[in-house]
């Protein structure tokens, strides 16, 4: 392990060297991230997923920087080119990228203007040239240089030039400073093509736009991108080009007089405009797309992993209702453990007078099975069916409630060909309806099998690099399963391939074993499933339950390596059973036993709620039995609503309407917000304001304030205008500086508000 690098990690973390040092020691011994996180904690200091991630991460990048500094030396040393200057800037970069700049000059060329007269043998009149000459005749110094390929003094003065033009590309310090100066002060500016076609305007925004580099937001970048792939806009900027141009001028003539200026001032101009700029424009587009990348990627994570993290229904026979027009609606019954128990077809819509007959089918349905909760998709023909189950709770007095749920990749998983094995018999729409059943039941469960990237909560999700996407949201999803943990007997394969230290291979044998040798009862029974060795067994057995068997400790979250201690701490405290949250621990002959803090907290939660559910701690789904539509809304009614995804601009909400409503970033909090998700996340249940109703478009427009809110927002936005205005004058007498920050918090309390 690299100490410096170590340190380093553990002052931009804030922790200590020895947690850095425990958690790369434990993943060089192949732990696993979630093992680490919930059973090494006295190893961490406590340290969840995301720190533990990073560490990782970030080790991996120091030791390849580390790594790439030492062979760009080695290559320059073996040019005979290494001065101690050089290789002390390469030593003191940050990034991979500030080496490689360092690095181009020496890096061996393609077939280049420069490439080609260096060939030439014009190297020695490229350096006559930059050695600022006070007096001469260059006619006759580029004579020298003619030869079969250089067959006038033009072409060896052009060819000089050439060189200098790719020295001046080369120069990563006039690239760096360039590059910070097009970012701090330049323009992104973008044109509507000639030829370009946009039927519906999508992009209209962009015909005509311009914007600071430095503050141009992460889903703007996006869409410029995508509007310029489909070549609807082209793309460029604007900056001081004079300035630029000035000082490489001055960098490259330091001030003196030469007979050569004029040629020196031409080939510099040269590599600007044909080289370096164009190069540094790229950098900066990629850096941009880099940066909305990551951001749309953190988005996207954030909200799948709330998403999974939605609790679930517990205990309830729920029927999915799968809408649609002429094929008719796809209904399934599924019981408290997602088993399906019928599924049946109605046609509501087909034509006239089926409705009463679908009705009596659908209440049938219910009164037969004992179904409380109707699960509706969200899908074509969702507000009629949604009308018709409203219709049928209220004309029969009953006892049951609705949720609109998203159908987002419900189809996809139907044709899988896990959906086939599981259900041969059934048709992919019937599977759909039992899908839609399930993630009401048991959100986690049920998506979990289907690909994130079909679930509809990210935003320009298929213009992400897919590796690195696929990457942080396989990381989402590790640390949702192995907080809530898996039942194994009834998890799925797509569910326990997510467990730590189990992969696909292994979840196939742990659901083949238990269908032919039944359930399991004991968690040492997993190291007779094929496949799974003992780390593997280290890694797994404390995240998987078994709430039925012969081990009542299983059905916890404790790991089996505590399971002595365990037992020792019920014993000294007289507990004789799991699952009273009122038990008292005798911690004076606990404390004999040396436990370790962390330990002994998680032994004594899983102690009083052996059963406890991570998801508990976040809000489930709106269950209704009345319909809401467009017209019955009007500015400043107050609803309810879930947060189906969270974007850079906003979030939307589904209060119930086909079409989920928009809460505008700048309607989120009296505060200023940085980010939606500061605010809200996927699955929050949230009370929202209606601020515009679009009948025509059938689009709604929400805010998270009232419209008392707003306008006193508004109010104290004007008094921190003129608060602004006047502070400097009252400041400044006290000899005071004050920030934004601060000037806003002062006017806050004025306010009697909290900051």
């Amino acid at each position: 392990m690299n100490i410096e690098i170590i340190k380093e990690i553990a002052k931009q973390l804030e922790i200590k060297t020895s947690q850095v040092e425990s958690v790369l020691k434990m993943l060089e011994e192949k732990d696993t991230v979630p093992f680490i996180a919930r059973y090494r904690k006295e190893a961490t200091g406590g340290l969840d997923e995301e720190k533990i991630l990073f560490i990782e991460k970030q080790y991996n990048y120091e030791i390849n920087l580390k790594e790439r500094k030492e062979a760009v030396i080695n290559l320059i040393e073996v040019q005979g080119k290494l001065t101690d200057e050089l290789r002390n800037e390469i030593e003191a970069c940050k990034k991979l990228s500030e080496v490689e700049d360092l690095y181009k000059p020496y890096k061996q060329k393609k077939k280049t203007r420069a490439a080609v007269a260096i060939k030439n043998g014009l190297q020695p009149l490229a350096d006559y040239l930059l050695s600022l000459p006070e007096s001469g005749n260059l006619e006759e110094e580029a004579s020298k240089y003619l030869n079969e390929n250089v067959k006038s003094i033009n072409e060896a003065i052009k060819g000089g030039q050439d060189i200098i033009a790719e020295v001046v590309s080369d120069d990563a310090k006039l690239r760096w400073s360039f590059k910070d100066l097009i970012v701090e002060s330049g323009t992104i500016v973008t044109k509507i093509k000639k030829d370009a076609v946009d039927e519906k305007k999508v992009y209209e925004m962009y015909y005509d736009y311009a914007e600071k580099v430095n503050k141009i937001a992460d889903h703007r970048i996006m869409a410029i991108n995508r509007s310029e792939k489909e070549k609807i806009i082209n793309v460029s900027f604007e900056y001081d080009l004079e300035t630029i141009k000035t000082e490489a001028h001055n960098h490259y003539l330091k001030g003196q007089n030469s007979y050569v200026d004029d040629v020196l001032i031409e080939a510099i101009d040269d590599g600007i405009d044909r080289l370096l700029l164009p190069s540094i424009e790229n950098e900066i587009r990629s850096d941009l797309s880099d940066r909305a990348h990551k951001s749309s990627i953190e988005v996207f994570s954030l909200n799948l992993e709330k998403l999974l993290s939605q609790a679930p229904l517990k205990g309830r026979i729920v029927l999915g209702f799968d809408p649609g027009f002429y094929n008719g609606c796809k209904l399934a019954v599924v019981d408290e453990t997602g088993k399906m128990l019928t599924v049946q077809k109605i046609y509501p819509f087909r034509k006239e007078g089926e409705i009463e007959s679908s009705k009596i089918k659908l209440l049938k349905l219910i009164k037969d099975y004992n179904v409380k909760i109707i699960a509706i998709g969200n899908g074509t023909a969702s507000r009629e069916s949604e009308k018709l189950v409203a219709e049928l709770i209220k004309e029969n007095a009953l006892d049951v409630s609705y949720a609109i749920v998203s159908e987002a990749g419900a189809s996809v998983w139907s044709a899988q060909e896990d959906a086939r094995k599981e259900f041969p018999d059934l048709a992919v729409e019937e599977r759909s309806a039992v899908s839609i059943a399930r993630r009401l039941l048991d959100p986690l469960a049920e998506l979990i099998k289907i690909d994130p990237k079909s679930i509809g909560v990210g935003q320009y999700q298929h213009d992400l690099p897919e590796k690195d996407l696929n990457e942080r949201l396989d990381e989402a999803i590790m640390k949702v399963v192995n907080r809530v943990g898996a039942d194994l007997n009834t998890a799925s394969s797509a569910l326990l391939e997510h467990i730590s230290g189990l992969n696909k291979a292994i979840a196939k044998e742990i659901v083949n074993y238990r269908e032919t040798n039944g359930k399991f009862i004991n968690r040492q029974d997993l190291l007779k499933v094929k496949k799974l060795g003992a780390k593997a067994f280290e890694q797994c057995a404390g995240f998987l339950r078994i709430v039925d068997g012969n081990e009542p400790l299983d059905k916890t979250n404790i790991h089996p390596e505590s399971y002595e201690i365990t037992r020792k701490i019920m014993e000294i405290s007289n507990i004789k059973e799991l699952g009273n949250k009122d038990i008292v621990f005798n911690d004076e002959k606990i404390a004999e036993l040396n436990i370790d803090e962390y330990t002994l907290n998680d032994i004594k939660d899983s102690i009083r709620m052996p059963l406890r559910d991570y998801r508990d701690n976040f809000d489930g789904a709106i269950l209704k039995s009345n319909v809401l539509e467009l017209k019955d809304l009007k500015v400043d009614d107050e609803l309810m609503g879930t947060v189906r995804n969270v974007v850079d601009f906003g979030a939307f909400v589904d209060i119930g309407l086909h079409e989920d409503g928009l809460v505008h970033i700048s309607r989120m909090s009296m505060k200023r917000v940085n980010h939606p998700s500061e605010v809200v996340s996927v699955g929050d249940i949230v009370k929202v304001y209606v601020v515009e109703v679009d009948e025509i478009k059938g689009r709604v427009q929400l805010s998270l304030l009232s419209s008392k809110d707003l306008i006193r927002r508004d109010q104290q936005k004007n008094e921190f205008k003129n608060l602004k205005k006047a502070r400097n004058n009252v400041y400044k007498k006290k000899e005071e500086v004050l920030d934004e920050d601060e000037a806003y918090k002062r006017l806050l309390e004025r306010f009697g508000q909290k900051h």
